[in-house]
């Protein structure tokens, strides 16, 4: 699997949204920009009708994560800008405490430090999002699994420089993950198997952050938004003029920013998260080594599958499974994706051929336009 980083470099997907008109690409969940329209009607009858406000533009941008985030937003009723943006600063700060694997004192870290077989209480937040992953992981045949973390710094992809080890010390780095390995407890308690046991919820804490931002602007009767963290992204409702949300995902190639796609989304809240190997990799005498990896073999994926797009309503299902089914590849990415039911688009790259495919559940998805 790919993990998802949450400080440095992030990810690997490339999503460009729109206002008026496209405006700027998404890339590697680093570079976005966005904006939208705020909208005030007001029609004054004093003897005539009197004219209408042009919609005005309500956008809100700043750095979260490692990465960047980007919100526009706009509605009927007035919004206190001051407050909604100190109240999303506060969100992700809240957010960080608990799942941040760069934190020392983050929740998720202070279990990972503890060294025992015990119970050990993490909230409801971090017990939801492993009931997820858990079920991504055997669905994906162990292909996904949040504890690959000791692979990564094995690799040196953690540190961005390439290390390659040999297949003993391939071997003694798999006995120490395994999403087998942990066990909930309850709905707030987890416990290791394996004193030793890493948990790394990067590959998934980026969807559940922006499903938490949503829900705030949800919480304070903003309707029609499009929230945008690190090229993560979940839209409703429509933009000022009622025309719908458009995004585009970009040519999956190293070095390009160009548009591949154009996602013309539904009203109803709605994610879209891509995962790809094309933007993180290490070259080394002639072969390259992807960042995404199996954790079944330990070892960077060599299939030709460079970039999934996962549409889905829940922005945390939907990142799971991006990187899940880049790391199975084309065949068996597929075959999972039939079988759970899950939008997906998927491109592989054959020479400086890219071959697109979609799986059964998004050729028959009315709801949303791929152009």
């Amino acid at each position: 699997m790919m993990m998802k980083r949450q400080q440095g470099i992030t990810h690997t997907a490339s999503i460009k949204m729109e206002s008026s008109d496209f405006i700027g690409f998404i890339v590697c969940r680093r570079h976005y920009l966005s904006s939208l329209s705020k909208y005030y009607g007001m029609a004054l009858f004093l003897v005539m009708l009197t004219g209408c406000s042009e919609p005005a533009v309500q956008k809100l941008e700043g750095s979260a994560q490692g990465t960047t985030y980007h919100i526009s937003y706009w509605s009927e009723l007035p919004v206190d800008e001051k407050n909604l943006k100190s109240s999303i600063v506060n969100e992700f700060a809240t957010i960080d405490k608990v799942l941040s694997n760069y934190r020392p004192d983050s929740i998720i870290e202070t279990f990972n430090n503890t060294e025992n077989m015990d119970s050990q209480e993490v909230g409801g937040e971090i017990v939801s999002l492993v009931r997820v992953a858990q079920t991504v992981h055997q669905l994906s045949q162990g292909c996904y699994d949040l504890t690959i973390k000791p692979l990564f710094d094995l690799w040196g992809f953690r540190d961005d420089a390439l290390t390659i080890p040999d297949d003993s010390a391939i071997l003694e780095t798999l006995t120490q993950i395994g999403m087998e390995k942990l066990e909930i407890v309850d709905e707030t308690h987890l416990r290791k198997k394996q004193s030793n046991l890493k948990v790394d919820l990067s590959s998934i804490a980026q969807g559940y952050s922006v499903e938490r931002i949503s829900s705030l602007l949800a919480q304070k009767g903003i309707v029609n938004y499009l929230v945008e963290i690190g090229g993560e992204l979940k839209t409703r409702g429509h933009k000022p003029d009622t025309s719908l949300w458009r995004i585009a995902v970009e040519r999956p190639l190293p070095g390009a920013q160009v548009m591949h796609k154009i996602i013309t989304m539904p009203k109803s809240p709605i994610a879209v998260m891509t995962s790809g190997t094309y933007r993180h990799y290490f070259d080394d005498r002639g072969l390259r080594y992807s960042h995404i990896l199996d954790a079944r073999t330990g070892r960077p994926v060599t299939h030709d599958l460079v970039s999934v797009t996962v549409i889905h309503e829940d922005p945390v299902v939907a990142d799971a499974w991006s990187t899940a089914l880049l790391c199975l590849g084309q065949k068996d990415g597929m075959k999972a994706a039939n079988t759970e039911k899950i939008a997906a688009l998927f491109i592989k790259q054959q020479g400086k051929e890219l071959i697109e495919s979609r799986s059964d559940v998004l050729n028959t998805l009315d709801t949303l336009i791929i152009h």
